[in-house]
């Protein structure tokens, strides 16, 4: 593996933990999973998304830079890749979306402080499925507060993902999982793992499974 450190981002939904546990398991890999279910906020926020905005996305903000912070700075001689399910910036993304101008401008002062103090990834791994996929599989997972996830929201986090990625140079892989099974399709989860072991220019390579 010629990554050091991995992320795979995409929309809510879109099978980020899923493809993480599974790269992680073949390349015998460090694995950093957000814990999102500790945020007392996320539950209060789906059912009222303007009153528990800013709390609910202050926490992921702090809690996502307390667990990157702490394993990425662990020297682990026998894992010289990790893999997270998460970019950190994800936390503006979603604050851009979620927050009104003036609380969004006061939450972005606080990011770009800690933001600079992380690693970035070697290689973004970016999921994209459709706004009826993303919601089959909210249903599928079936956690209680994810179900009243509406479209709109969903298309408006896909359409802010999809704006930050022309505007980074990170290395990206833009991976079109429509059709994609990485848990029961075995030439899908190859696929992938074969591009893994290419060399990238900064900017983003399209992948499609089919």
């Amino acid at each position: 593996m010629r990554y050091q450190f991995i992320t795979i981002e995409g929309n809510i939904g879109v099978g980020k933990t899923t493809l993480a546990q599974l790269l992680s398991r073949h390349y015998k890999a460090r694995l950093i999973l957000e814990e999102f279910a500790d945020n007392p906020f996320l539950p209060k926020f789906y059912e009222h998304p303007e009153q528990y905005a800013f709390p609910v996305e202050l926490f992921f903000m702090a809690e996502r830079f307390k667990q990157l912070k702490e394993l990425l700075q662990q020297q682990d001689l026998f894992q010289q890749t990790t893999i997270s399910d998460y970019l950190f910036t994800k936390c503006l993304l979603f604050a851009k979306v979620t927050l009104p101008p003036d609380e969004f401008r006061l939450y972005q002062r606080l990011f770009d402080i800690i933001h600079q103090q992380l690693i970035q990834p070697d290689l973004l791994v970016y999921l994209h499925a459709p706004v009826d996929k993303l919601q089959a599989n909210i249903k599928t997972r079936n956690r209680s507060y994810e179900q009243s996830i509406s479209d709109d929201y969903l298309q408006r986090i896909q359409e802010t993902y999809t704006h930050y990625l022309k505007q980074q140079s990170t290395r990206t892989l833009f991976v079109d999982v429509s059709r994609a099974d990485f848990l029961n399709n075995d030439t899908h989860l190859q696929t992938l793992i074969d591009a893994l072991d290419k060399d990238y220019s900064e900017g983003i390579h399209y992948i499609h499974l089919t």
